[in-house]
């Protein structure tokens, strides 16, 4: 069902224009309901033709333009934003998703009674399989609440969560991707490797990644028992997951979402 509330985004990177996209894509809102400003032109038009909107001369245009307001700048830039939009957003709801910047630093940058959500959404809302999750201001309503599931959803899967764990959503689905795509790349390496051309090896193996995950979620398995039933004794997999292993890629995927998470806290606290 559509949106009511006009939406507008501060900040016009590829984030915003990944959630602007599906969300126009999945009948919830137009182009013509859309707003958006960014400083810098190039993003400001990389989002008009991914997108479409209206462009804004300034940050309170688009608070004067939408109900629904993302703040889609860098973590770095919030501060400067929140208060060009103090005493500006009452009666709207602010989304957040800049990375590591608290409710609390928001809610106190935009002013008393700022219903605040911050969100963590990966990029593949772009084509609706991201991967988010949400938590509440204080000042949020259940409205609110709903209307920012409808959002996510909308685009993906997403969770209600509490903030202290937004930080390692970030880790995980927020950075994600960028792992996944290594994976893919290495593995299409290998099929290349072994004399596969490479379109093919790239495909085979974007397929096998997507499949895989599919798997997981359709079958709700764990993902070690899936893992067993394709590694038969003595054969082809259980060499590659030797190898594996010998390399430590487990280790080393655990230890990437450690560290994005901890950037993601960092940032935060220099926001």
């Amino acid at each position: 069902m559509m949106l009511s509330q006009r939406i507008g985004f501060l900040g016009a990177g590829k984030m915003a224009a990944s959630l602007a996209s599906g969300f126009i894509r999945a009948g919830l809102t137009t182009t013509d309901a859309v707003t958006f400003h960014d400083p810098v032109a190039a993003a400001g038009d990389a989002f008009k033709a991914s997108a479409g909107g209206k462009p804004a001369a300034t940050n309170r245009d688009v608070a004067a333009a939408a109900e629904i307001l993302f703040l889609a700048v860098k973590p770095q830039q919030i501060a400067a934003v929140v208060g060009e939009l103090k005493g500006h957003v009452a009666g709207k709801l602010v989304v957040s998703v800049a990375a590591g910047v608290t409710l609390q630093a928001l809610q106190h940058g935009l002013g008393e009674g700022a219903r605040v959500v911050r969100v963590m959404p990966n990029t593949p809302c772009l084509i609706g399989k991201g991967a988010s999750a949400f938590a509440l201001g204080h000042h949020a309503t259940a409205d609110d609440a709903a209307v920012v599931q409808q959002l996510l959803e909308s685009v993906g899967s997403c969770y209600k969560l509490d903030e202290k764990l937004l930080d390692a959503v970030t880790g995980l689905s927020g950075s994600g991707p960028a792992f996944v795509y290594v994976m893919i790349e290495a593995l299409a390496d290998g099929g290349v490797r072994m004399g596969l051309p490479r379109d093919v090896a790239l495909g085979l193996a974007a397929s096998t990644v997507c499949g895989a995950a599919a798997m997981v979620l359709e079958t709700n398995e764990h993902p070690g028992r899936l893992k067993d039933q394709v590694a038969s004794p003595g054969g082809t997999t259980i060499a590659g997951l030797q190898a594996l292993e010998a390399g430590a890629v487990r280790g080393d995927l655990i230890s990437a979402v450690e560290a994005a998470t901890r950037r993601s806290i960092e940032l935060g606290k220099g926001a």
